[in-house]
């Protein structure tokens, strides 16, 4: 009866894990009617769309402390009545700042649920192996969400307004709310780090200046303001992580960096974030700027990527029964390797069938870092600091999401820029001038832009390929920095670690 329990509990979890991580990139397609009804200026579009990812990212570390300290559950649930409160007023939103505003608490709610659900789960299944099918689900459901965020927002704006996107996550966030002082446990830690308002400043600002800086270079003219957030961000992380460090209780603990394996997954999860984001940006920009697909027969064509990692992450505790658990996520990069390396080959006639088969192994084979990766995350950190190590691990996810969409994104607009000879920018700006031109003239500029695009989407698929082949040897290369054992790892036992 108490497994069943759990097992619902872990089910009512999984509910703000997908939304949350959906939220991120479903608004991408309702953008277009999302400004032209508002009136929104395309400052006040980026600011609408990376608003919500600006606050997850830097209010994470906070939350996963201060869940530790009030509550886990108590925190998830707040957070929900809010984000499901939050959700209502941005789909009636009347204006683009009050959308700004309103997307940046939503942000601040978001913060509240990620690293409560998987600290949750770690307290709800004492059993090791019971523990690593729940994290596995829960990693399924993260990063599932995220990819599979476009496919629910094209079905939403194909039937209804912009403002639906917002209200599917209310249901659900009712249902939590309802239903989680039942099916919930509470959990708390009595050595929770302190809410140090000097911290809480230093890490929010940090991460907010790092990730506008590099959000900012990609589309800034001028580059002084994004490379003085950058400098800002790095001054001010620095001045972070020395407070943390003096602290006796830290609001993050990094000394739980000195364990290698740790540290070495918190850096495949930030590398194989930007890999993926990277990736992913350029093979739907490719799907509707090359190929010609509509956003929504795009964002179906691009769905075997969240099933990818769905398969992936389910069947990698499978994975971990049959081989050591850095073997099983060395050789799932490596497939992503091979799926990164297959973009290479997309063009002419086959580049539907090598740009959908490279993005699903390219996904599948993230699956084993995500799910025993994020398992040997927490299973490195002592109970009561579940909530820290959860938040340092969804803060390396999103700040990698960040990275890539922002570093790749530019490779491959500078590659673009380069066939083009500087005569255009964009993609979407060269069709929109061949629709000026006579049709002889226009169909030229097509081809050339659309194979400066492709010869962008081949360098990132390489430089994708490098990045998941470099992480298997990282992985592989993981030795506890001592001779004790290891932590164990949920999902397999720790003898095979």
């Amino acid at each position: 009866m108490r497994i069943n329990r759990a097992w619902l509990g872990a089910a009512l979890l999984m509910l703000p894990t997908f939304l949350v991580a959906m939220d991120l990139t479903a608004l991408l397609l309702a953008l277009p009617q999302l400004a032209a009804d508002l009136g929104a200026t395309s400052v006040q579009q980026l600011w609408i769309s990376d608003g919500y990812g600006f606050l997850v990212a830097g209010m994470v570390i906070t939350m996963g402390t201060l869940g530790d300290r009030i509550g886990r559950r108590r925190l998830l649930l707040a957070g929900a009545a809010a984000f499901a409160a939050l959700s209502v007023v941005a789909a009636f939103a009347t204006g683009p700042l009050m959308l700004i505003v309103v997307r940046a608490l939503l942000g601040v709610a978001g913060a509240t649920l990620a690293p409560s659900t998987l600290a949750l789960l770690t307290t709800m299944f004492r059993d090791e192996r019971q523990r690593g099918k729940a994290i596995a689900a829960w990693a399924t459901c993260q990063f599932t969400g995220g990819a599979l965020g476009p496919v629910l927002a094209g079905f939403l704006l194909q039937h209804f307004w912009w403002g639906s996107v917002f209200l599917a996550a209310v249901p659900a966030m009712v249902l939590l709310a309802l239903a989680g002082p039942v099916l919930l446990p509470e959990s708390r830690s009595d050595q929770a780090g302190r809410l140090d308002p000097a911290s809480v400043g230093l890490s929010l600002a940090s991460v907010l200046l790092i990730v506008y800086g590099i959000k900012q270079l990609t589309v800034e003219n001028v580059r002084a303001l994004p490379a003085v957030a950058l400098v800002a961000g790095a001054v001010i992380g620095w001045v972070f992580v020395r407070r943390q460090l003096r602290l006796e209780t830290p609001l993050l603990d990094l000394r739980l960096l000195r364990n290698r394996p740790f540290t070495a997954v918190l850096v495949a999860l930030v590398f194989a974030g930007i890999a993926m984001a990277g990736t992913g940006l350029l093979v739907t920009q490719y799907l509707q700027g090359v190929l010609g697909y509509s956003p929504f027969a795009s964002a179906i064509l691009f769905a075997p990527m969240g099933l990818g990692v769905a398969a992936g992450t389910l069947t990698a505790p499978l994975l971990a029964r049959r081989m050591k658990p850095t073997t099983a996520i060395a050789a799932g990069l490596a497939a992503s390797a091979i799926g990164s390396l297959l973009l290479i080959g997309v063009a002419d006639g086959r580049a539907l069938p090598l740009a959908i088969t490279g993005i699903t192994v390219l996904a599948l084979g993230t699956g084993p870092l995500f799910a025993l990766g994020t398992g040997l995350v927490i299973g490195s950190a002592p109970p009561e600091r579940a909530g820290s190590a959860a938040s340092m691990s969804e803060t390396g996810n999103y700040i990698g999401g960040s990275l890539g969409l922002a570093l790749l994104g530019t490779v491959a607009a500078v590659v673009y820029r380069e066939r083009m000879d500087g005569t255009s920018d964009s993609l979407p700006a060269a069709i929109a001038a061949a629709e000026n031109r006579p049709a002889g003239q226009g169909a030229e500029l097509l081809h050339t832009a659309r194979e400066a695009f492709t010869a962008g989407l081949h360098v990132t698929g390489a430089v994708g390929a490098v990045i998941f082949a470099g992480l298997a040897v990282l992985v592989l290369a993981m030795r506890p920095a001592t001779t004790a054992a290891p932590a164990p790892v949920p999902g397999y036992e720790a003898t095979r670690s």
